[in-house]
């Protein structure tokens, strides 16, 4: 025989309270008067009730969560900064509740306010800048947030991040000094950090007397996306003598091309990639990347969040760096 299941109106009833006042309990216990929590939790134990799984305000109680907003599923450098927030959570006690925004500010901006409704204790974003109704989302919830993936100055922000810019400005350095002087750059989606590092490599070509130049798919990178921009890149810049592309995927894709092509990597065109990706670094040749921190990001963002939620003393502003590696592409 099936047995009945207990409602929120079956608590409130038995406790002598209103169905709304059991929720705000169970969604923010510290808001309902003691006796009156006392009371609401000592039926709750009695009968043995269990939150709807289904209900994102009761289902958030089980266990503290921490939301996480990332730009793309399909992606390697954020499964990596994901691994690192839950080798915390893990332990910590808390769960996270990742959601995704496909790079679309509007899409961003709706998933702040999905994430918050479900009364998450903390929030870890991807982006610097938001739209200003996110702004105020994230204003009005009180809770700590953190931005990673870059360096920021959001004032009562925790920021773990590392510098794109200069990045991108090592990197084009790099290419410059081994000989190349036309060195092209691969974008993607045209985010602040794709933008941010496009500058870097600009300020390098700038300082060195170089011209530039650009071509940007806006999409998501990938493999085959690389093999495509490569084939525009030779129509377009038949001259070139370098590539740094701004994700590892691209990169390698435009090695397969040169391949494909007969192409002498480095000795016609040197590719650098972005990231470190194990994609770039098992491949022959080995792709010359800017080695980012994303298991650390995510691992320092989340233990300085929980900090804050514990009010425990933590610095806020945390810049990992990056380090370059030639590779054999260079």
């Amino acid at each position: 025989m099936k047995m009945q299941r207990i409602t929120l109106h079956d608590i409130a009833t038995l406790a002598g309270v209103t169905k709304m006042t059991v929720s705000r309990y169970l969604r923010t216990p510290e808001k309902v008067k003691a006796e009156t929590a006392e009371r609401i939790a000592s039926v709750i134990e009695e009968v043995g009730y269990q939150p709807d799984a289904d209900n994102p305000a009761m289902a958030s109680q089980a266990m503290p969560r921490i939301g996480v907003l990332i730009p793309s599923f399909h992606n390697q450098i954020f499964a990596d900064l994901l691994a690192g927030i839950e080798s915390v959570t893990a332990t910590q006690g808390y769960q996270t509740l990742v959601v995704n925004y496909d790079y679309d500010s509007q899409r961003e901006e709706e998933q702040i306010a999905t994430v918050l409704a479900f009364n998450v204790k903390a929030l870890l974003l991807t982006e610097s800048a938001h739209t200003v109704r996110a702004e105020k989302y994230l204003k009005a919830a009180h809770i700590p947030v953190a931005e990673v993936m870059g360096l920021s100055q959001t004032p009562g922000r925790i920021n773990v991040g590392f510098d794109n810019y200069r990045a991108g400005f090592d990197m084009t350095n790099m290419l410059i000094g081994s000989g190349k002087k036309r060195v092209i750059y691969f974008g993607s989606m045209s985010d602040i950090r794709d933008e941010q590092r496009y500058a870097g490599y600009r300020a390098a070509m700038s300082a060195a007397a170089l011209p530039d130049g650009r071509i940007v798919p806006n999409k998501v990178s990938s493999v085959s996306i690389g093999t495509g921009m490569m084939t525009l890149a030779r129509q377009m810049y038949p001259d070139m003598d370098g590539i740094l592309c701004t994700n590892d995927d691209l990169a390698v894709g435009v090695l397969q091309e040169c391949r494909a092509a007969g192409i002498n990597v480095p000795e016609k065109i040197a590719i650098a990639g972005f990231h470190g990706l194990e994609i770039g670094q098992v491949t022959t040749p080995k792709l010359a990347s800017v080695i980012t921190p994303r298991f650390e990001m995510g691992k320092i963002a989340t233990e300085i969040l929980i900090k804050k939620l514990r009010h425990q003393p933590t610095i806020e502003q945390v810049d990992l760096h990056y380090r370059l590696s030639m590779g054999a592409t260079i």
